[in-house]
């Protein structure tokens, strides 16, 4: 389909009706209609294992599903009928109910480096409770994150540190220190500048590169030496590295670690989880100090838990991780080659592991670009490719794959012509997408 042919006027109008009533038109900045080019933000349907439909009735191969989160396909029939059931039963009540249980153990089991877990119903919760239980375990203010990634809460600790700081104090932001990622030594000198006042280390074990050899082994030395907790932020790493997460598939055991993303697969469900001796100090059984850790009325839901019991079941059960590997290398591959062969293999860059693949879209110069991102997104949505990135999920069959890589080809041919006449502003037919984390709207 030609692009100037692809239109959504009820997807255009439906973003119109969501602007006038939710602040950026949507619950997730990541979601909002200013990451697609202009008039071609798709308003989804629904959605069934690897596609969707919009509501001008566009069907579309799907990518970063959920951002992230829907990692075995929409309406998996093992997590909608784990649902189900449990909606039949009724979703919340005064007391914990049995399914609170089940999940522990089921999370327990998949996570052996843990030793217990609270659930909760977003990221953000999880990572700023690690970060408290840190501060209150080391007496010590300052918490030390990666610089290189970005995101971990929407609270003020690590939202200040962002374009968007705006409303946040700076004697918040001023407790929040950074450190590069793959960098021992950098990391060691910020902790001897900062001696005994930084809490924690929080990271993502891995995302877009590996870690070089030894560095989270490395980090684990540098936080016992100089007493800090170690925090691996496992939102995106959990599951999709390994059942167990990067921990599990490095070797390295953290502090503590919180999961999200693809553990309720498109449920609301996160944990923190970690060591008895850390995890200890938010319960009732100890004679210390108390820390308010996590205290959620939605967070034990029943039907959520339930998603969070099947999907790890039918990872360990169906080698799901190993799929999505899988997947995601026939699909690198696959752009790697469309790009190569239309002459912008240096332009168009897949990056990151096979289960959580990236792309990169770069100018004439080689540098990120923002145009041409635009450029590569309206192709590939009038192809019928909605992809934010090309992030998989196991419902993908090989027919998907091809033809995504057939409809990158074409994008291709097009960001060809733009690097020839060295300006794509011809392709864009309006306003460039624009990055998540800006000051000004």
């Amino acid at each position: 389909m030609d692009t100037e042919e692809f239109l959504l006027p009820r997807s255009r109008a439906a973003n119109e009706r969501l602007h006038a009533m939710i602040p950026g038109g949507a619950h997730t900045y990541a979601k909002g209609d200013d990451q697609y080019p202009e008039n071609l933000a798709p308003v989804i349907s629904h959605g069934r294992g690897a596609h969707v439909w919009d509501i001008d009735g566009n069907r579309y191969i799907e990518y970063g599903s959920g951002l992230r989160s829907v990692s075995l396909g929409h309406a998996h029939p093992r997590v909608t009928e784990a649902v189900r059931r449990e909606i039949d039963r009724g979703s919340n009540f005064v007391r914990p109910s049995v399914v609170e249980v089940e999940a522990a153990e089921r999370f327990l089991a998949t996570v052996p480096t843990a030793e217990m877990v609270k659930f909760a119903k977003n990221g953000s919760d999880a990572t700023t409770a690690a970060v408290r239980l840190a501060r209150a375990a080391t007496g010590r203010r300052r918490v030390a994150l990666c610089a290189d990634h970005p995101f971990f809460s929407t609270d003020d600790w690590f939202i200040g540190t962002t374009p968007m700081s705006a409303g946040i104090p700076t004697e918040t932001t001023d407790l929040t220190v950074a450190f590069p990622y793959g960098d021992l030594t950098a990391t060691e000198e910020l902790l001897t500048r900062y001696q005994d006042e930084i809490a924690c280390l929080i990271l993502e074990p891995a995302t877009h590169t590996e870690p070089p050899p030894g560095y989270l082994a490395g980090l684990r030395e540098l936080a016992d030496r100089h007493g800090c907790v170690l925090i691996f932020d496992e939102m995106i790493t959990g599951l999709r590295w390994s059942e167990a997460g990067a921990q599990g598939l490095y070797g390295v055991v953290p502090d503590l670690s919180t999961f999200g993303k693809a553990l309720g697969n498109g449920f609301a469900v996160s944990a923190l989880a970690g060591r008895r001796e850390l995890m200890e100090r938010g319960g009732l059984r100890h004679s210390g100090e108390r820390v308010f850790l996590l205290s959620t009325t939605h967070g034990a839901e029943t039907h959520s838990l339930a998603a969070a019991i099947a999907v790890q079941t039918t990872y360990v059960e169906e080698g799901i991780t190993a799929r999505l590997h899988a997947l995601g290398e026939r699909l690198a591959a696959g752009v790697r080659d469309a790009a190569a062969s239309m002459g912008v293999g240096d332009h168009v860059v897949v990056r990151g592991r096979a289960s959580n693949l990236v792309f990169a879209t770069l100018d004439e110069n080689r540098q990120p670009s923002q145009e041409y991102r635009t450029l590569f997104l309206r192709r590939l949505l009038a192809g019928g490719v909605l992809a934010p990135s090309f992030v998989v999920s196991s419902a993908l069959d090989d027919a998907d794959i091809d033809h995504t890589v057939d409809v990158v080809a074409q994008a291709c041919a097009v960001y060809r012509k733009a690097l020839d006449a060295c300006d794509p502003t011809p392709w864009l037919a309006g306003r460039p997408v624009k990055p998540v984390f800006r000051r000004l709207a």
